[in-house]
């Protein structure tokens, strides 16, 4: 029985993995914590490699190590309600409310918005630009053929020439010394919980919940067998894949910091991007770059949407077919998109921040849960603990206009006092650690097995 993949298939699957992961928010998130980072840049892009690298990581290995078929059956382990809502909520979060939107933005962003007059109406190009992207977008979901595996092997790999050209061309020859970019916003007090909170926005924790099962399937499939051996070897294609994914992150980051000798920092990462390509580009150069990150984002949009069309049509299995699904889906982007970058990056923040406790206290469970016997009463605790402190970051993270409006801040201030770490946004931690404690004490007394 084979144990180990071979190194041809270790790079396969690795590919495959940084395939998955790579997209809009992996290019215009580290970038943009460059620029305000500053010099703290490198102590901002540890804390994201945790949560942008490692987590994804672990996320992929615990569903290989906890022998669940999916997302569904690894949250189900809480109770089948939560299983529902968690995966529901977590597809509809990567696909259509947030993540699919944002493919569009990024590609108008870095694009069309750079070369189309200033006095022109960007909300009316924005909606013929977003109405051709998720036509083009549904239309390859209905009828995929070859859309995925040429895009994959064509404009990915341009892609990733042009981002290379324009990473060392700026790291050859810097616009600015870092050390003399202060760090703004939050980078000034806490540089690495900053970068920590901002791989939140990578969504790559929530993504390997979803995609991680293809990655052990594909395992399986080259004749890993055991689960022990599966994990092994998933972490290990993993490996080398995220380590990729950091060393282009901290590329990234580094130009972005550097470019405060130039620029200003831009409202987000997906005009700094732009800002940035065109200064050491130019306009030809530019144009390039931006046709070969529309059509990548495509290929990304592609793939959301076939997944989230796919997972809610076996949820749902009395409910829409697949294609109706994908409609539903490119149509809700398609509005979603409209809505801009801006809002896009604003509003999925507070969601993002309810989402990843309980993502990763799943993941860290999903890991350790051989050593109390995947005990429900364990994840229980913890998740409910959780799940209530996480409300108060989703509240927390809200756009003070809506806080205003809903007369949260003294309910906030208050919940945020009596929660340890509150004020990084880790509230979530010494509550769950609470109720890991409770859950483990049951399961020592009258031990449960599944």
């Amino acid at each position: 029985m084979k144990r180990r993949l071979s190194f041809k298939e270790y790079v396969y699957v690795a590919s495959m993995l940084f395939g998955m992961f790579f997209g809009a928010g992996n290019l215009i998130f580290p970038i943009h914590m460059g620029q305000m980072a500053g010099s703290s840049v490198w102590s901002a892009f540890a804390g994201m490699f945790i949560t942008g690298v490692g987590l994804p990581l672990l996320g992929v290995a615990a569903l290989g190590i906890s022998k669940s078929t999916g997302l569904f059956d690894l949250s189900s382990r809480v109770s089948r309600p939560y299983g529902m809502f968690f995966t529901c909520l977590l597809y509809l979060t990567i696909g259509p409310f947030f993540a699919i939107p944002r493919c569009a933005t990024v590609s108008f962003t870095v694009g069309l918005e750079q070369v189309i007059p200033e006095s022109a109406n960007l909300k009316l190009w924005l909606f013929v630009f977003t109405l051709a992207f998720f036509g083009a977008a549904l239309f390859f979901s209905l009828y995929p053929g070859k859309i995925l595996t040429w895009v994959g092997k064509i404009l990915n790999p341009c892609f990733l020439i042009f981002l290379g050209i324009l990473v060392i061309t700026a790291l050859c020859a810097p616009a600015g010394n870092i050390s003399q970019a202060a760090p703004l916003g939050g980078y000034e007090a806490s540089p690495f919980f900053t970068g920590f909170l901002e791989g939140y926005n990578t969504m790559d924790a929530l993504a390997s919940l979803a995609f991680g099962i293809i990655v052990v399937q594909v395992i399986r499939g080259l004749g890993v067998e055991k689960s022990d051996d599966v994990a092994g070897n998933t972490v290990l294609s993993g490996v080398f894949s995220c380590l990729f994914m950091g060393l282009i992150y901290a590329a990234i980051a580094l130009v972005g910091a550097q470019s405060r000798g130039a620029l200003e920092p831009a409202e987000n990462g997906g005009i700094a991007f732009a800002q940035i390509a065109k200064l050491y580009l130019g306009t030809p150069g530019l144009l390039v770059l931006a046709a070969t990150v529309t059509f990548a984002c495509l290929k990304t949009a592609v793939g959301l949407i076939t997944s989230c069309a796919e997972t809610f049509s076996a949820l749902f299995p009395k409910g829409p077919k697949y294609r109706v699904w994908a409609v539903i889906f490119s149509g809700a982007s398609f509005l979603f998109a409209n809505l801009g970058l801006g809002a896009i990056l604003e509003y999925s923040l507070p969601v993002l921040m309810f989402l990843y406790p309980l993502a990763i206290t799943l993941i860290l469970l999903s890991l350790t849960g051989r050593f109390f016997g995947y005990d429900r009463r364990v994840y229980g605790w913890v998740t409910g603990f959780a799940l209530v402190t996480a409300v108060y970051d989703l509240l927390a993270a809200l756009p003070a206009g809506v806080k205003s409006a809903l007369h949260l801040e003294g309910i906030i201030s208050a919940a945020g006092g009596a929660l340890p770490f509150a004020e990084i946004g880790l509230g979530w931690v010494c509550p769950a650690a609470v109720g890991l404690v409770i859950g483990l004490v049951l399961h020592k007394v009258r031990p449960q097995k599944e």
